[in-house]
């Protein structure tokens, strides 16, 4: 009772905030707000941002709008969600991690509840107390008990999953880590239609919920697409699309991308280009076989994101058709970098694959029943021109597009300004015409939109950020980064990002007393936030893999346990019946 108590408390004091200018306005004239989030995208990954995906609905919005190439979320999805919703600091929220990334010394603490906190008001909860209708589809992630769902959270409709992620052609798990796909609409538990595909299912629920709006108000409609987590599958027909454009492999998508990058003013003319990860295999040591079929992963998951934006599509149909596009502002980004993890090469996951229905037959893959992940290699090449990708504090996992358009917002191009997710949430309310709350780590940026000015951060200001022990804090043009094994060393690093945007020179040794500087000021947003401080030999990798096995095992030991009671019945009964017999 507390706890909802708690949440009715904190909802009345948003409305209290919200009334005095909301209520008085006229809330048609408000503008619609679309916010789409696509999952595990890199910086280069749509056609706006120099991606070799057709992306043409993304491309057109962003053409349209301002996209900013140097905003920067969290290094796994959960984190990144409650920030995008809340403007605070994922460890504020309650969301310090992810379930599957939970270290021993994490559990209980405050940081790390795995849920919204009930005192926790949510970006539907403003605008939904300002007089917008509230629709969220797709992916949650943030708690599925008593009050944890989105319609506890600000959301008049729902259809949502509570994972890290699910098969993209029927309702079932993707990882042992899951007994199934725990799918919801409005709070309860829900079931998928048989001819289910993500994209366009996430789609067609949300035109389901627009459709039936209030017509005196306006919305909030948030997409969390699934594409392109893994499992990446996608339908031939957009698969296909990519023949021969991942011929060359990894390692010449990745000097592509980084010359395009610097084409189109990504990064600086002078920029060393990205070094591969460790453990990297070079392309030409693959038999034929082998790069065919890492090849086709590839052609999936370009095709996956067409897919994607082929329904969003429709979604921007709609809109025009009914009169609501020019009164709609449009946002659209990642949760993180490409995800380099590739399960399938695991002998384990293979044995589950095949007891769950998957296989990686190539002349099939992506399709339903197929199991795929682009692998390291592939998800360093897609983040180019940054280093690393999605779990780790390096800028492939951190640097990801936004793309805000739409409604009183011009073309304005590339925008360089320093961003976070943390600042979407301000921005949305600012753009609405809507009081900005304080206590907020976020900032507006509508400034840039509007043009008066290129950047909301001065250069004395820190910004931190910790997931899993991989960290960052930016202040300036500078960053101290921290990142764990198996891909790290956890030792602190710092870059110039303006003249070394791919982190390939550390100025710790030159830079001694601006690094000192940033470890304080580091220190000071773990201590303000509640990071629980994390081993140097902490891997998050190994942590995963053993939450996953620890989880698998829970679940199975009844049946273990049911199993050798039945054995050792039938062992009691054959002597017993031995015993008799003599």
């Amino acid at each position: 009772m507390l706890g909802l108590f708690g949440r009715w408390l904190f909802s009345l004091l948003a409305l209290c905030l919200i009334m005095p200018e909301a209520l008085l306005a006229q809330t048609s004239r408000r503008p619609n707000i679309v916010l789409l989030l696509v999952d595990d995208a890199g910086l280069m990954d749509f056609g706006s941002y120099g991606g070799e995906a057709k992306t043409r609905t993304i491309d057109m919005l962003a053409k349209n709008g301002v996209r900013f190439s140097n905003y920067h979320t969290s290094p796994l999805c959960a984190t990144s969600r409650a920030m995008l919703l809340t403007g605070l600091d994922s460890h504020r929220t309650g969301i310090g991690t992810i379930p599957e990334a939970l270290a021993t010394d994490q559990h209980g603490h405050h940081s790390y509840a795995l849920r919204l906190h009930d005192t926790i008001v949510t970006l539907a909860d403003y605008l939904q107390a300002a007089g917008y209708a509230t629709y969220m589809t797709g992916k949650w992630h943030l708690g599925r008990g008593a009050g944890d769902l989105p319609n506890s959270h600000g959301f008049d409709r729902s259809f949502v999953l509570d994972a890290s992620g699910a098969d993209n052609w029927e309702q079932k798990s993707y990882v042992p880590y899951y007994a199934e796909a725990p799918w919801f609409e409005d709070g309860a538990p829900a079931k998928l239609p048989d001819d289910f595909y993500s994209s366009r299912f996430l789609v067609d629920q949300m035109l389901q919920y627009l459709n039936s709006a209030p017509e005196e108000k306006p919305f909030f409609a948030f997409i969390g697409f699934q594409a392109i987590h893994i499992p990446v599958q996608a339908p031939a027909s957009f698969t296909e699309n990519y023949a021969g454009v991942y011929a060359k492999g990894w390692d010449a998508l990745r000097q592509e991308r980084f010359q395009k990058a610097q084409e189109i003013g990504l990064i600086s003319s002078s920029a060393e280009p990205p070094q591969p990860p460790i453990k990297h295999r070079d392309w030409e040591s693959l038999s034929p076989e082998d790069q065919r079929h890492y090849e086709k992963r590839m052609m999936v998951n370009a095709g996956m994101l067409e897919a994607m934006d082929t329904h969003i599509g429709r979604l921007v149909a709609h809109l025009k058709q009914t009169g609501q596009f020019d009164n709609t502002i449009f946002i659209v980004t990642s949760d993180n970098g490409p995800e380099y993890a590739d399960p399938a090469a695991l002998p384990s996951f293979r044995l589950w694959m095949t007891l769950n229905g998957y296989d990686d037959e190539i002349s099939r893959l992506g399709e339903k029943g197929s199991m795929v992940s682009i692998g390291q290699e592939w998800a360093s090449a897609a983040a180019s021109p940054s280093s690393l990708f999605k779990m780790y504090g390096a800028e492939g996992s951190l640097r990801v597009p936004l793309i805000i358009s739409g409604a009183g917002i011009e073309n304005r191009g590339f925008q360089d300004g320093l961003s976070f997710v943390t600042d979407v949430m301000p921005t949305l309310l600012d753009l609405a015409d809507l009081p900005i709350p304080g206590g907020l780590d976020g900032r507006s940026l509508r400034p840039i939109l509007d043009g008066q000015a290129t950047q909301v951060y001065s250069e004395t200001d820190p910004v931190g950020i910790e997931v899993a022990g991989n960290s960052a804090l930016f202040k300036g043009r500078y960053k101290l980064t921290r990142n764990t094994l198996p891909h790290g060393d956890a030792a602190w690093r710092l870059y110039d990002l303006v003249a070394d945007p791919t982190e390939q020179i550390d100025l710790s040794a030159d830079r001694p007393d601006l690094k000192e500087e940033l470890l304080r000021d580091y220190a000071l947003y773990a201590e303000d936030v509640g990071v629980r401080p994390l081993p140097a030999n902490f891997d998050i990798q190994a942590q995963i893999a053993a939450n996953m096995l620890k989880k698998t095992m829970a679940r199975s030991t009844p049946f273990v346990l049911a199993a050798l009671a039945l054995l050792m019945a039938l062992i009691g009964l054959f002597y017993y019946r031995r015993k008799s017999a003599r």
